[in-house]
């Protein structure tokens, strides 16, 4: 199957002026002929298929946003080849508008001083969508992101939740195959990032609508992407499901026992003490294969245990190992 996606060594360089220090360097920059050259994104590969939820993930930087435009048509390689939808995106930007989705945090597509629904109204004759379609549309995805209370409202009127919300939206009345997004959840708080979160999972899930998310938020990641492609310095540095991200950093899992009475110093050689608060004891099982059974075997039935509990590492703990171990790495190669 031909992946809906494909970028072969593709990458982005910029020019910019050369910058020159101090007051008669200020003056020399703005008339200068010099450029210096940047490189956003650096010989990146890689496939996405029909219905695949990818988190595209780096710091700042890192080429993240700049690739999205090029996906999207709006920024043209320096080299390389991307395929979207079996098109070069910068040539076909209007055929591959009609099936693309593109939310951009820091940007909006609504009309400001129009109610919102005007906005919606527009852009269903803009894109030709029958009317039907855009009816059943409209009124499914306002239920789930609960737009109702606020259609009839100037645009500028609204928070930014309700905003991003209906930014969403609208990114969906055409049907598009492939959604972008950069960055939807800034500045949004935690209940307007859970709805909107569990909005798009189920796009995903049930229409199929493949998905590509930018973002600095790495619950977004773990509720909506199984599959990540990590930059760093414009290069790929990792691209594959989450869990093999986890098994290749060994899953580090934290220990918690509570004990009735403080049994003294518990050491287990199955797990290693990182905080003994005397009733609570804190550990870090470094290997996958130690069970509970058999970390309540080594405690034993002599000491006064309360409760225990096994924590899995989260996703923000599994990528700053990732990038720890990649310094060290980098730093300790000569």
């Amino acid at each position: 199957m031909t992946p809906l996606i494909e970028a072969r060594g593709v990458s982005k360089r910029f020019r910019q002026h050369k910058r020159f220090p101090g007051l008669l360097g200020a003056f020399k920059t703005l008339v200068t002929t010099e450029y210096t050259e940047v490189t956003a994104v650096n010989d990146i590969s890689f496939d996405i298929a029909a219905g695949e939820a990818v988190g595209y993930l780096g710091p700042n930087g890192a080429g993240k946003s700049t690739m999205i435009k090029m996906m999207t048509g709006i920024l043209v390689p320096s080299d390389g080849t991307l395929s979207v939808l079996g098109r070069t995106p910068h040539l076909e930007r209007m055929a591959n508008a009609r099936q693309i989705g593109v939310v951009f945090g820091q940007r909006s597509q609504l009309w400001w001083d129009l109610p919102l629904i005007d906005s919606f109204t527009l852009h269903q004759r803009i894109y030709d969508i029958p009317l039907t379609r855009y009816q059943d549309n409209l009124k499914r995805f306002s239920e789930l992101l609960d737009l109702k209370p606020f259609l009839d409202r100037a645009v500028r009127q609204l928070s930014l939740g309700q905003r991003m919300r209906a930014e969403i939206v609208m990114s969906l009345l055409h049907d598009p195959k492939i959604l972008f997004l950069d960055e939807p959840t800034i500045g949004l708080d935690v209940v307007a990032k859970d709805a909107v979160r569990r909005f798009l999972a189920e796009i995903n899930r049930e229409r199929g609508v493949t998905i590509i998310l930018t973002t600095h938020d790495l619950q977004d990641i773990e509720t909506i992407c199984p599959r990540l492609i990590m930059v760093d310095h414009a290069k790929l540095i990792f691209d594959g499901q989450l869990g093999k991200l986890r098994s290749a950093l060994g899953s580090a899992r934290r220990l918690t026992l509570e004990f009735a009475t403080d049994p003294g110093p518990v050491v287990l050689s199955t797990a290693t003490l990182t905080n003994d608060d005397g009733l609570i004891k804190h550990y870090l099982l470094e290997r996958e294969e130690v069970s509970l059974v058999q970390i309540l075997s080594e405690v034993g039935s002599t000491r006064d245990l309360k409760d225990v509990a096994l924590h899995e590492p989260n996703i923000e703990e599994v990528i700053r190992t990732f990038y720890q171990r990649r310094n060290t790495a980098s730093a300790t190669t000569p």
